[in-house]
């Protein structure tokens, strides 16, 4: 461990309450000293979780989290229901502004309570135990597992494809153990090494932009070449039912889909009171920006009925475009869902941590290793329900049902906003999402 990190007085592998049961004695120290030193310590004696992730990190964390495979195959999912150009791209400029809403709203509760666990420490402290308890249960359940099954899949089957040419199908059994092996690898880096996990993030989040990059580029080039046939009538036949513009709008939603993770690890930002907040109004501008020019680049390259037709989208189109160099594609899909179930695994752990400190888990889970600082039990716990998710033989069917239950609780947090403006209106607050002031950037 790196030389900056508390010793342990006892073994190098202890695990801990966070009550501080049976633990060793740490020297208190002022919030000063420990902030400035990013001490694991808590002026209870308890042991707790580190302060080690800076705002690069925190902007890796939710880039990282939100570019996993979504935008190299959701794009599909929305031109089929819009069946137009124009209205495609108004959908997914409106789904990055409702996430960046979402996000403002996330900003504001994190800040006023900096606590680890992301909606389910908001839903507790505005709605009390049983909404909390329910949500906590949902998620480590369901949707959290499923989550870590389906993106270990993505790699797996991205990684073996190559293997597997003129058409033959991949074993199923090879995709899970691949899956498998992958969940468990991260969950041990995760588990032991949370600095070099940090850093692996940074390289993963800039090599995920330089895939939308390579194929906004392409596309742009591509454009400029006078290949614009299919912008010439954008709003042409485009779809007016309101239930398929909502399955499209929700398709777009879903590739945005992880821009709260970063409030799962409050406890671990340094300064969350400028960094989450800032973290916030990088990333979410840069992913809606990122994610209209490269469905742009998808249009000008592919039309609508060649979008429908492909199973993956970002693969149709560097087949068609890039030639030789066509499986780059196909390594960098693999990549972002290599990151993106990482950075899943690291927060979605702390939720069940906070969830056990509150009682609403077995308590094993709420105790912290001494050596790393990490909730090691939480870690093992969610990477055994995400490799048994892996057996489950029709996993979107779990996805779609946990996806309304998800999409409920998150509405839910947010409600806690108006709720605390009306129960609470002296209560602290850094920033405040209807103001849009940060006094974080005073």
């Amino acid at each position: 461990m790196p030389s900056d990190d508390l010793q342990s007085p006892t073994s190098e592998m202890v695990l801990l309450t966070p009550s501080g049961e049976n633990a060793p004695k740490i020297t208190s120290a002022t919030p000063a000293e420990k902030e400035r030193e990013g001490s694991a310590e808590s002026n209870t004696s308890r042991v707790a979780m580190k302060k080690q992730l800076g705002l690069l990190e925190g902007v890796a964390i939710i880039l990282g989290i939100i570019f996993g495979s979504g935008i190299f195959v959701s794009p599909k999912g929305v031109i089929r229901e819009v069946e137009a150009v124009g209205t495609s791209l108004i959908i997914w400029v409106l789904c990055g502004l409702l996430s960046m809403i979402g996000a403002l709203c996330y900003a504001e509760l994190g800040t006023a309570i900096p606590k680890s666990g992301g909606d389910y420490a908001y839903i507790y402290e505005a709605y009390g135990s049983l909404p909390a308890f329910l949500y906590l249960w949902d998620a480590m359940m369901i949707f959290v597992p499923t989550t870590n099954a389906i993106m270990g899949l993505t790699f797996a089957s991205y990684v073996l494809q190559p293997f597997f040419n003129d058409g033959c199908e991949i074993p199923k059994i090879a995709l899970q153990l691949l899956a498998a092996v992958t969940i468990c690898f991260l969950t041990y880096l995760n588990s032991y090494y949370m600095k070099i996990t940090t850093k692996m993030q940074n390289v993963i989040m800039f090599t995920k932009i330089a895939a939308l990059v390579l194929i906004i580029i392409v596309g742009s080039v591509y454009m400029l070449m006078g290949n614009m046939e299919n912008f010439q009538q954008p709003f042409e036949n485009s779809e007016t039912d309101p239930g398929k513009l909502s399955v499209a709008f929700y398709s777009g939603i879903f590739s945005y889909a992880g821009w709260n993770y970063l409030n799962f690890m409050t406890e671990e930002l340094r300064d969350p009171y400028r960094n989450l907040p800032r973290a916030i109004y990088i990333s979410l501008p840069l992913v809606t920006g990122i994610y209209v020019l490269a469905n742009m680049a998808y249009l000008a390259v592919l039309s609508a009925p060649e979008m429908i037709a492909s199973n993956a989208i970002a693969v149709t189109f560097g087949n068609k475009i890039m030639g030789s160099f066509a499986h780059i594609i196909p390594i960098m899909v693999a990549i972002s869902a290599l990151g993106a179930l990482s950075v899943h695994i690291m927060t979605s752990s702390r939720m069940c941590f906070v969830g056990a400190r509150n009682g609403h888990m077995p308590s094993i889970l709420s105790h912290i290793s001494v050596k790393s600082y990490t909730p090691l039990p939480s870690l093992a716990f969610l990477c055994l329900l995400s490799i048994i998710m892996l057996v489950v033989s029709d996993v979107y069917v779990l996805i779609t049902y946990s996806s309304i239950v998800e999409s409920f609780f998150i509405m839910l947090s947010v409600s806690a906003v108006l709720y605390f403006r009306y129960k609470r209106p002296n209560m602290e607050r850094p920033i405040k999402a209807s103001s849009l002031q940060f006094e974080t950037f005073a």
